[in-house]
């Protein structure tokens, strides 16, 4: 019976509950923990394999995003079975993966914000009531359910020192200006636990490239401002044909401040942002199988590299 629960919430407490027992069936799967917040979830992240090329794939950076969580922790619980067993993922030996590469995720930046919209936190508690204040600063945001932030109302994902100073700019241009549901970019750029934890873990694993899942859109974001990493695109092009999504350049008014930007600029290597599956977030789960299918060829092809290529 699989351990990953596809038909439930990825709530903090499953999230950690299913990385332990994913470790403790796969002894191949190890983990620890990067941080804890400011309410006290720690951020978790798995490593599989022990290969000279590293990779780090993140997720749930927004907390109405969690489904994403449940996207790389199935993948390392099959990922995990394939090489025990002997087995397969995506065509692929198991024993390539571990042969060939270190694997890391991320599978929850944000706990806080996940365990808000998913209801893990419940009405009328402190912390609830902290985030309905910061909310109310917002009224138009529909509240939970818009909820992207940590519970302190900054956005993990506008924290980076990669064009900090735009981010700003347009952010409060829009409006947010102060900590909410959304699109604060906090005082300064890393000044938020969880987005310290990625910065210094991404410094640790020195990685060949990361991808970040974000949802919706069914589009990879591939660039940070003009910066066109070698390989990148080659990647990034047969990530679309994998998966069906569409490549672009990011946004202008999105370009900046992201962990993908900050990975570009600070390493020139391959860094993606993948936006999946389509709608209004939080996704329902009824769209995470397609999702997952997706997104499986871009994961596998994402930590063995193209041949000859990144």
């Amino acid at each position: 019976m699989p351990i990953v629960k596809t038909d439930l919430p990825m709530t903090y407490r499953l999230c950690r509950d299913t990385i332990a027992e994913i470790t403790e069936a796969y002894p191949v799967c190890s983990s620890r923990s990067l941080t804890t917040t400011a309410f006290g979830r720690e951020v978790l992240a798995l490593g599989i394999g022990s290969g000279g090329r590293t990779v780090l794939f993140s997720a749930a950076h927004h907390a109405n995003e969690w489904i994403t969580a449940t996207v790389l922790l199935k993948f390392a619980e099959e990922l995990s079975r394939a090489i025990t067993e002997g087995g397969s993922i995506y065509g692929i030996p198991g024993n390539l993966f571990e042969r060939y590469c270190s694997i890391f995720l991320v599978p929850m930046v944000d706990p806080d914000g996940v365990d808000l919209v998913t209801g893990a936190i419940p009405e009328g508690s402190l912390q609830w009531e902290q985030a309905a204040g910061l909310a109310d600063n917002y009224p138009n945001i529909p509240f939970p359910e818009g909820w992207k932030a940590n519970l302190l109302g900054v956005d993990l994902n506008l924290q980076y020192p990669a064009g900090w100073l735009q981010a700003r700019e347009i952010k409060f241009s829009q409006g947010y200006t102060r900590p909410g549901p959304r699109d604060y970019v906090g005082r300064a750029p890393l000044t938020q636990r969880e987005s310290i934890a990625m910065a210094d873990f991404t410094r640790y694993l020195d990685p060949a490239l990361t991808l970040a899942f974000h949802t919706q859109g069914e589009t990879i974001y591939w660039k940070y401002d003009d910066i066109e990493v070698p390989g990148a695109r080659e990647l990034g092009e047969e990530f679309a044909r994998l998966s069906g999504y569409t490549l672009e350049d990011t946004p202008y008014e999105s370009g900046f401040a992201g962990y993908k930007d900050w990975f570009i600029k600070t390493w020139r290597r391959p860094g993606f942002t993948i936006e999946a599956g389509t709608g209004m977030n939080p996704l329902p789960l009824s769209q995470f199988d397609s999702i997952y299918n997706a997104c499986l060829g871009i994961l596998t092809t994402a930590a063995l590299g193209l041949p000859g290529g990144a």
